[in-house]
């Protein structure tokens, strides 16, 4: 696996093929996740304040656990902001799509999701809006460079290939050129933060390092999947078609009707077509394909068709695509089929759904490496396509390449009808 022997000590990997093999990533009691967060390397801790973040930590490490919880303590105190900091956002997000849409004929969706997706989630966790303090409209920009440092050794940006290989893939790029950067993003989480600081201070965490992870936790894992898997979701549903369309907005629309016009929790549980529309988009094309770590001792590990002996210290690689679009699990896996997860069928699939390092029909703890906010990205997934068809009857898109994802260009929004 890249990157080259300057930035990984050791390229070599085992590669689990499919979604018998992949599930042993998950079992701490064999598999270390110790600094395999990115793969063959780590990238260095000068870009996360000094410190070794949480998703770098093995969960025998005493701080897992610690600051895990501080994870958990900031999602339950955000939990009454969610759902109308999401529908505030991207009510903004989608009125300039319709703005400059009416204006060029077309309109880029990245930039308008980046920027309400960051600001949902800064008032959501924090209660801060971005742009009403120093760091104004800059998050999204300063955390996409930061990520570059970080990711580079493994991206595609569309160079030529020998060009990648020399400058992102051969040396690190040095942490010094986004210093300033990055502490334009740690004032912010610092001086928005107090509450999970005081909290971290109660279990023996300085505040210093867990503002730190609160960033990552925030920029790197929440936003950037937030920026990876949206823009996928609209491209999956827009192949759908208008049919599809129709029936999510028929479903999402009666549902927020019968719960007296307002879009609650109970009301998104009467929209099984949408949940499984978001479960399809996860299951199809994970916002996080690659899963690492390293056998704790030797293994037997099972595939479909055999058994295979893997050596303590040897590193595992999954890339669930392979899991999660396996022929032996899932019919018609290469096709994005939005009921797939409906009725008692679906819900037995969903032990195989595999995104978020672990089964769907299970719950990160402190003693697991699943993400922490696991329940909140499904969340905030399905208000995505819900406020989409709330407003909208049918949309089209043009679709192109992207180091993170799809690169989505609206062209047409037809606005709700019924």
């Amino acid at each position: 696996m890249p990157p080259g022997p300057f930035i990984s000590p050791d390229p070599k990997v085992i590669a689990l093929l499919d979604g018998k093999s992949f599930p042993v990533l998950f079992d701490v009691s064999k598999i270390e996740k110790k600094d395999v967060f990115t793969g063959t390397y780590m990238p260095s801790t000068d870009l996360t304040g000094g410190y070794r973040i949480l998703s770098y930590l093995d969960p025998s490490e005493p701080k897992h656990a610690k600051l895990k919880q501080l994870i958990f303590f900031l999602l339950k105190s955000s939990a009454k902001r969610v759902i109308p900091e999401f529908e505030a956002c991207y009510t903004e997000l989608y009125d300039s799509l319709d703005k400059e849409l009416a204006e060029k004929g077309k309109s880029s969706f990245q930039t308008v999701n980046d920027q309400a997706g960051f600001n949902f989630l800064c008032r959501a966790f924090f209660g801060s809006n971005p742009p009403d303090t120093k760091l104004g409209d800059d998050g999204p920009s300063l955390i996409s460079k930061w990520v570059l440092f970080q990711l580079g050794p493994v991206l595609s940006l569309g160079l030529p290939t020998y060009v990648e290989e020399l400058v992102i893939r051969t040396f690190p790029l040095p942490p010094f050129l986004v210093k300033k950067d990055y502490r334009r993003l740690y004032d912010f989480f610092y001086h928005s933060s107090g509450f999970v600081q005081d909290e971290a201070e109660k279990l023996g965490i300085s505040r210093e390092e867990v503002c730190h992870n609160l960033l990552f936790a925030t920029c790197f894992n929440t936003f950037g999947g937030m920026k990876i898997f949206f823009p996928n979701m609209l491209k999956w549903i827009s192949r759908a078609g208008v049919k599809l369309h129709t029936d999510l907005a028929q479903e999402i629309r009666s549902a927020i009707r019968s719960n007296g016009g307002k879009l609650t929790m109970a009301a998104m549980e009467q929209m099984p077509l949408m949940t499984s529309v978001v479960y399809e988009g996860l299951r199809i094309e994970p916002p996080v394909p690659s899963q690492y770590g390293r056998a704790k001792k030797d293994l037997l590990i099972e595939s479909h068709d055999a058994v295979y002996q893997v050596k303590a210290g040897e590193m595992l690689y999954g890339y669930q695509p392979f899991a999660t679009k396996d022929p032996k699990i899932f019919e018609n896996p290469e096709e994005f089929v939005p009921d797939r997860f409906m009725g008692d069928d679906g819900g037995r699939l969903l032990k195989h759904v595999l995104w978020s390092n672990g089964p769907e029909t299970e719950d990160p703890t402190t003693a697991n490496k699943q993400c922490a906010g696991k329940d909140f990205v499904v969340l905030v997934s399905r208000l995505f396509v819900v406020e989409l068809f709330r407003r909208y009857d049918s949309f089209e898109i043009e679709v192109g390449k992207s180091p993170l994802g799809a690169a989505v260009t609206v062209t047409s929004l037809k606005r709700a009808s019924f």
